[in-house]
């Protein structure tokens, strides 16, 4: 058995008797005579054990609007490609998000130039009823799709609820996507209605992209009307074939109200995109039922959101993310729209935002954490964030000391939830129990209703030790499937054939059978394995941050000699260089930290690192440089120049 971490925060006797879990265990103690008291495990798995009935609760809890009966809520539950979830029900996904009370603050819009703008759900309705009465005219019917390369502002959480308020399928990219980029997604999806900006600030430059919309319009064959939104004092371009201008697209229409199209549980959503670091962009096709449901439960139960919150999570219309923060208002919340820099005029502003907007569920990337972890820099210093009471790291796992930076640095009272799940699956794997404490670089537990386990290589289940990580039985936001994978085939070979029987994502973890929670390494297509011993790159990684020398790092293995060898890369603080003490140092860290196995053949400096446009370190890049293999798909890094340095270093020190 192994060894217990820190605990670092635990909820108070009252917190937990106010949680939203706590009310949800009531009523299911109520209408089935159940009672877990405040034990999360026992809770769980019941949740995974009868999951028809778990998910028939959370959908009575959350009060969904639908027509038809919740019985059965599972057919073919045995079955990952044959189960069918609430069969006889129809609903509509934006009446659900909508459906609050209209004087409710729903938004709050914030932008780089210091601008506001205040939505009440009223507000949101009567911009909603506009958008759909022009889409009504412009013959939008169930399953039509639609795509946005628009910014993080209220016009565009307007536009998908009146697309999908009509049944139609939204997709969306971020406008700082290369040409090349939208296309890998758009031409999958094949829209037949674009909403495009035709610009976008960003670290207070202005972006204008409109040669960049006019460059992909042609290659999207059933596109058949644009709708073009002028931000940043652009003025409006030549005009496109088949353009109208927002203002044009609106003007006829009087607000009113919005009428929703209710359809099966199982009816198409959001196309989203894999970030295409391994190949082309998978285009990932969600349900509107699976999506809502598992989303706006995970909000509600396992994040504690209320009518009363103010949530925030800074993202990209490119991003899972987006879609997520949207789906916050389902619980009632309050959210902010920021669009801009996280850094920019400083490097304290997504936390000023936190403070002065009051924010009390705060979602970060934990790249962000890390990054201001690394500066040392302190935001309780100057800020007051007491008001804040659950943190959610999400796009990676946050690193033990990143954990501890929070506590120390941030605030001491707080739920901090490190998640692991994404852009496949509309919510999370692994992530909060808001009974229970907080260990130190663990993930408190597994999400309700999701079936997790490790797996070694034999596909036998393990504790203590690390492995794959696997969720061994269906859940309602399974997708569909992808765009284009008629038969099914790709689907399946991506996600089930590594441990047959069992969802497998690519994470490598390990369950803590003291705690019950979970610690990630990394993605197993990552991992390293020197010797036939995997390592997940997050150990080394762990090791690295401690030094003040280094900036970043990414490690890679490279083929080399029938084995594989280690080699990291190190982004040096502008002082510094890389010599011969500086690199005994790096390997005396990891040696002490990790182990002999972890310590890297190579260590080499290089001037920027890679990222992937969520801000994750590219490792699969490098390390497809590093084996002299073709990288796929090149835009979904955000600085692709940066790898032509990898490759010559790998050639000048072999």
């Amino acid at each position: 058995m192994s060894e217990e971490s820190p605990i670092l925060w635990r909820p108070s006797e009252e917190e937990v008797k106010s949680r939203n879990l706590s009310a949800f265990a009531t009523q299911v103690r109520n209408n089935l005579n159940i009672d877990f008291g405040h034990d999360y495990q026992n809770l769980w798995r019941w949740s995974v054990k009868e999951k028809g009935l778990f998910w028939r609760e959370c959908w009575k809890f959350l009060d969904f609007i639908y027509e038809g009966s919740l019985e059965p809520s599972l057919l073919d539950e045995s079955d990952f490609f044959k189960a069918k979830w609430f069969p006889d029900v129809n609903f509509n996904y934006a009446e659900n998000i909508l459906n609050w009370p209209d004087e409710q603050v729903a938004l709050s819009s914030l932008n780089e130039n210091g601008e506001r703008l205040d939505l009440t759900f009223a507000d949101l309705k009567k911009e909603t009823s506009r958008i759909q009465q022009s889409l009504i005219d412009l013959d939008l019917r169930p399953g039509t799709r639609v795509a946005a390369i628009m910014s993080n502002t209220p016009q565009s959480i307007q536009a998908m609820l009146a697309v999908t308020s009509l049944g139609g399928v939204w997709t969306s990219v971020s406008p700082d996507f290369g040409p090349s980029g939208m296309l890998d997604r758009l031409t999958q999806a094949d829209p037949e209605i674009l909403f495009a900006v035709n610009g976008y600030s960003f670290g207070g430059k202005l972006y204008d992209i409109r040669d960049k919309i006019s460059e992909i319009v042609s290659p999207l064959k059933s596109l058949r009307k644009i709708i073009t939104v002028s931000q940043n004092g652009f003025e409006e371009g030549g005009p496109l074939k088949n353009s109208v201008s927002w203002e044009q697209f609106l003007e006829p229409y009087k607000p009113q109200t919005v009428t929703y199209k209710r359809l099966p549980f199982d009816h198409p959503l959001f196309v989203l995109y894999t970030s295409g670091t391994t190949g082309k962009p998978k285009c990932i096709i969600h349900t509107a039922g699976g999506s809502m449901l598992k989303s706006v439960s995970e909000h509600s139960l396992l994040f504690d959101l209320k009518p009363t919150d103010t949530a925030f999570f800074p993202t990209t219309l490119g991003w899972m993310m987006w879609n997520f923060l949207v789906n916050f208002l389902g619980t009632g919340a309050k959210i902010i729209c920021y669009d801009g820099s996280p850094f920019f005029p400083h490097k304290e502003k997504l936390w000023q935002l936190a403070a002065e907007e009051k924010v009390t569920i705060l979602g970060l990337g934990s790249s962000y954490i890390e990054a201001c972890k690394k500066s040392h820099f302190i935001p309780s210093k100057d800020m007051d964030l007491s008001q804040v009471r659950v943190i959610i790291a999400g796009g990676s796992v946050l690193s033990p000391e990143g954990f501890s930076y929070v506590y120390k640095s941030i605030t001491d009272d707080v739920q901090l939830i490190s998640a692991s799940g994404g852009t496949e699956i509309m919510g999370c794997l692994l992530g909060s129990n808001p009974w229970g404490a907080v260990y130190q670089g663990e993930l408190q537990g597994p999400a309700l209703g999701m079936d997790m386990a490790v797996v070694n290589e034999e596909g036998n289940i393990i504790e203590d030790q690390k492995g794959e990580l696997v969720c061994l039985s269906t859940f309602p936001s399974l997708p569909i499937g992808l765009l284009g994978d008629n038969d099914g085939s790709r689907f399946r070979n991506t996600y089930f054939s590594k441990n047959p029987g069992m969802y497998t994502q690519g994470d490598f973890a390990e369950l803590k059978s003291l705690s019950g929670g979970y610690i990630v390494y990394g993605r197993s297509d990552a991992t390293l394995n020197p010797g036939g011993v995997r390592i997940g790159t997050a150990e080394i990684y762990r090791q690295v941050d401690k030094l003040k020398e280094v900036e970043e790092s990414v490690v890679v293995g490279q083929n080399w000699q029938n084995d594989v060898r280690v080699i990291l890369f190190v982004l040096l603080k502008k002082t510094e260089y890389l010599s011969e003490s500086l690199i005994q140092k790096i390997s005396s860290e990891i040696k002490h930290g990790a182990s002999p196995r972890h310590v890297p053949r190579k260590i080499l400096q290089v001037n920027e690192i890679p990222k992937t446009r969520t801000g994750k370190i590219a490792e699969i890049a490098v390390r497809k440089i590093v084996n002299g293999e073709e990288i796929s798909n090149i835009e979904s890094i955000v600085n692709p120049e940066s790898l032509d340095e990898f490759k010559d270093r790998i050639e000048l020190k072999n």
